[in-house]
């Protein structure tokens, strides 16, 4: 359902009284990549300390890249855009996303704090580990780097002069979700469980074209 307000300006609002929980909200869009990247690489090493060559590893991390744009859509379209009833739901929900559909140019909170991506990475990495066993590692590898991918194509879209054909699709297909059709385009670093399961966000003349 479209937010009842929508700021198009690069402003914010205060999610908590508490000074240190609000400094937590506001990150630094480098934040991902300086945080994951290092552990990337931490886990890359330990895969081909275990047995897999850098061929190997390549190919599992594709896999781990394919995961994650699963992961991601899943995320966005059953987690972030689920609508609770009850009141605290909604609270949770408009802590999660829907202040960022309200305020989607809020440039501090457009990519995920680590006191949040941090705890849930473990839970992939034990999941990972479980479900993949031996050489489960550059899976999980690819799977964090598509989720530096995806945070920086996120702000990218909001933020960025993307003059790429690649880069003006994106920015033009997630700024559809948020301006014309926020019930499709679940996508944003790629569009292509969107064609699977049929969300696809699709440009009609006279689309909105933010700034």
């Amino acid at each position: 359902m479209p937010a009842k307000y929508v700021s198009n300006k690069d402003e914010t609002i205060p999610l908590f009284e508490n000074p240190w929980l609000e400094r937590l909200t506001h990150i630094h869009p480098a934040t991902p990549a300086v945080v994951f990247l290092p552990i990337v690489a931490w886990f890359l090493w330990l895969g081909v300390q275990g047995g897999a060559s850098w061929v190997m590893s390549a190919g599992l991390v594709v896999v781990g890249l394919a995961v994650w744009t699963l992961t991601e859509y899943s995320l966005h379209r059953w987690v972030f855009h689920y609508q609770p009833t009850s009141a605290i739901g909604q609270k949770l929900h408009f802590l999660m996303h829907g202040i960022h559909h309200d305020y989607p140019q809020d440039h501090t909170r457009l990519v995920m704090p680590p006191p949040v991506s941090l705890p849930l990475a473990a839970l992939f990495w034990l999941a990972f580990s479980v479900l993949f066993g031996a050489h489960y590692e550059p899976i999980f590898a690819g799977f964090l780097i598509g989720y530096v991918v995806y945070d920086t194509t996120h702000y990218a879209t909001h933020h960025w002069k993307m003059d790429s054909r690649i880069g003006k699709f994106l920015r033009e297909y997630h700024l559809r979700h948020h301006y014309r059709d926020d019930d499709l385009g679940y996508g944003v670093s790629s569009p292509l469980w969107d064609y699977v399961f049929g969300t696809v966000s699709r440009r009609v003349r006279g689309d909105r074209q933010a700034a």
